[in-house]
C-alpha cells in the first residue's frame, strides 16, 4: 500500500476473505512519525460494518471448528513460514507506521512469530483428562471446546506483536476470529491478514475492522461475539471488560502500568544503569513493560542517577523510516509528544528536578521527537509517580531502604512489572515475594514473558481472569466438557447412579 500526503489510500478491512473499502464519512490519518507525513487514511467503521463482518465469521466458524486441530495447526504451520520469509519487511512496516527503530521492531516480530510457534503446539496442549472406573463401570473424561466468534482489540504500539498474542491461539483452537488494530498503526494488520489468506486459513475465519469507539462498542454488544481480548490503556480497558463482561462476553483486558526498578546499592551500578536506560527508553518508553520508576536506595541514588543521564545523552535520536542507525526514534503522534512533553512541566511543578530533558536531544524536522527525559527526586505522591506517561520519561524516586521501596509498590494502583537490581539472595527473595506486580524481574529490565508464559498483570493493570499468552490464552479461547460414560453389559444390571450410591447400599 503506497500514499502521499495530498492523495492517501483508504485502508481496507477484511470480510469473507475479500479486502472492502468501507464507504463512510469518517476516516483517521496514519502518520509516518519520522516525517510527520499521512501515508494512509483509515475507516471509522460503523456499527453496521462491524456487524457484516461479526455475522460473516460466525457464518464461516462452524465448519473451522470442526476441521481437526491438527489441520488448523498445519495452516499455522504455514503461515510461520511466511512470517519468518517476510520478517524483515513486517519490521519496516512496523517503523514506518509506528517509529520504533528497525532493530526493535525486528525483535517485536520475532517475539509474534514465537508466538505462532506456540499456537501450532496446541494440539499436544488442548487435550483433554480422561479417568477410567471413576466409579464402579464409569469412566469420566474432559474435552475442550472453542468458543465462537472472538475479538481482539489491539494497540498501537506493537502493531504486530501484540495480534498475533492472540489470533494464532483463538483460530487454533477452532474459534473465528476479528481484529480491531489500532486505527494508529492498521497497516501491519492488513499485512498479517494477507498472509493468513496465502496460508489458506478459510475465508470469513478471520476478519479485520477498523474505527475508534463506535467500533469497538459494536464489537464489545454484539451477540455473536463469545470474547474480547484487550491491550491497551487502564480506562478503556476497564471500559471493554465492564462493557464486554455486561453483554456476556469473556473478557481479558490488559492494561496500564507503572512499573518499578528497584536498585541496591550493592548492585553492580553500571549494570543496572544500562538496563534501566534499555527499560525506560526502549521503544521511546511507548510500551506497558517500560520501567517508567527508577527507585535507588540509599546510597545508590547519585551515582545511579549521574551514570543514567551520562548514558542517555549519547543516545542517538532520530528518524527510523530509512533504517537509520539511531538508539530511539520518534513517539506515536504530535498529539502524544505535546502530552509526555507536558509531563516535564507537571514534575517541575510539582517539585521534582529535570535532570535531563529529553527535548534537548530531540532533532529538528517534522517528526514527533523527543529525547530521553529523567525527573529526579520524584516523591510517590505526584502526578509523574503515579500516572502512566507512555513515553520516554523516567521518574526517579529515591528510597532510604528496601522496605520503603517495597511499600512503594504497595502504593500503586498497577501492578504489571517491576524488577530488582541486587547482588543480595535475601533481598531479592523479599521482592519477588512481596512485590505487588505479576511480572517480576530479578537483575532484568523488562520482565516480559516469553510466549510459553502468561502475560500475568496485577491490579488496574489486568482486568478478568484469564491472562494471554500460554496455557491460560489456550485456556481462555475453549470452554470444557465434563462427559461422564457409562455401558451396561446386560439389561439385567442395575440402573441406580454408581457415583451416588452411598455406602450403606
Amino acid at each position: 500500500m503506497t500514499a502521499t500526503t495530498a492523495t492517501p489510500d483508504p485502508v481496507p478491512i477484511l470480510s469473507g476473505g475479500r479486502w472492502e473499502n468501507v464507504a463512510t464519512p469518517r476516516f483517521g490519518r496514519v502518520y509516518n512519525p519520522s516525517t510527520g507525513e499521512i501515508i494512509a487514511r483509515v475507516p471509522m467503521c460503523t456499527a453496521a460494518e462491524v456487524d457484516a463482518v461479526v455475522r460473516t465469521a460466525a457464518a464461516a466458524w462452524p465448519a473451522w471448528a470442526a476441521t481437526p486441530v491438527v489441520g488448523r495447526a498445519r495452516i499455522f504451520f504455514r503461515f510461520r513460514e511466511l512470517l519468518v520469509r517476510h520478517a524483515d519487511a513486517l519490521a519496516r512496516s512496523v517503523t514506518r507506521e509506528h517509529g520504533k527503530t528497525l532493530a526493535e521492531a525486528r525483535a517485536s516480530v520475532q517475539r509474534g512469530i514465537e508466538m505462532v510457534e506456540f499456537a501450532c503446539g496446541i494440539p499436544s496442549l488442548i487435550m483433554g483428562q480422561s479417568l477410567p472406573d471413576i466409579a464402579a463401570g464409569v469412566d469420566c473424561e474432559t474435552v475442550r471446546h472453542p468458543l465462537g466468534v472472538c475479538v481482539g482489540i489491539t494497540p498501537f504500539n506493537f502493531p504486530v506483536m501484540v495480534p498475533l498474542w492472540m489470533f494464532p491461539v483463538a483460530l487454533v483452537c477452532g474459534n473465528a476470529f476479528v481484529l480491531k488494530p489500532s486505527e494508529k498503526v492498521p497497516l501491519s494488520a492488513v499485512r498479517l491478514g494477507e498472509l493468513l489468506l496465502e496460508a489458506g486459513l478459510p475465508p470469513g475465519v478471520f476478519g479485520i475492522v477498523h474505527g475508534d469507539k463506535e467500533c469497538v462498542d459494536a464489537l464489545l454488544t454484539h451477540p455473536e461475539v463469545a470474547a474480547v481480548s484487550f491491550v491497551g490503556s487502564t480506562n478503556v480497558a476497564r471500559h471493554v471488560y465492564e462493557v464486554g463482561s455486561r453483554h456476556g462476553k469473556r473478557v481479558q483486558a490488559a492494561g496500564g502500568a507503572k512499573n518499578h526498578l528497584i536498585i541496591m546499592p550493592d548492585a553492580d551500578l553500571e549494570q543496572a544503569a544500562r538496563a534501566v536506560q534499555a527499560a525506560a527508553f526502549g521503544c521511546a518508553g511507548e510500551r506497558c513493560m517500560a520501567g517508567s520508576v527508577a527507585v535507588p536506595v540509599g546510597a545508590a541514588a547519585d551515582p545511579l542517577v549521574e551514570l543514567l543521564c551520562g548514558q542517555a545523552r549519547s543516545m542517538r535520536v532520530g528518524p527510523t523510516d530509512d533504517g537509520g542507525d539511531v538508539d530511539m526514534g520518534p513517539v506515536i503522534s504530535r498529539e502524544h509528544l505535546e502530552r509526555v512533553v507536558g509531563y516535564l512541566d507537571i514534575g517541575r511543578g510539582e517539585g521534582a528536578v529535570v535532570a535531563l530533558d529529553g527535548r534537548t536531544l530531540a532533532p529538528p524536522g517534522p517528526g514527533f521527537f523527543l529525547g530521553p527525559c529523567v525527573l529526579d527526586r520524584v516523591e510517590p505522591g505526584m502526578r509523574v509517580a503515579r500516572e502512566e506517561i507512555f513515553g520516554p520519561v523516567l521518574s526517579v524516586i529515591r528510597a532510604r531502604s528496601l522496605e520503603d521501596a517495597l511499600t512503594l509498590g504497595a502504593t500503586c494502583p498497577y501492578g504489571n512489572g517491576a524488577s530488582i537490581f541486587t547482588r543480595s539472595g535475601h533481598a531479592a527473595r523479599e521482592f519477588k515475594r512481596r512485590f505487588p506486580a505479576g511480572m517480576i524481574g530479578i537483575n532484568v529490565g523488562v520482565p516480559a514473558p516469553m510466549a510459553w508464559f502468561p502475560f500475568t498483570g496485577w491490579n488496574q493493570s489486568f482486568f478478568g481472569d484469564l491472562h494471554l499468552q500460554g496455557i491460560e490464552g489456550m485456556h481462555f479461547y475453549t470452554r470444557q466438557k465434563m462427559i461422564m460414560t457409562r455401558w451396561f453389559a446386560t439389561a439385567q444390571e442395575s440402573h441406580q447412579d454408581p457415583v451416588w450410591k452411598s455406602k450403606s447400599e
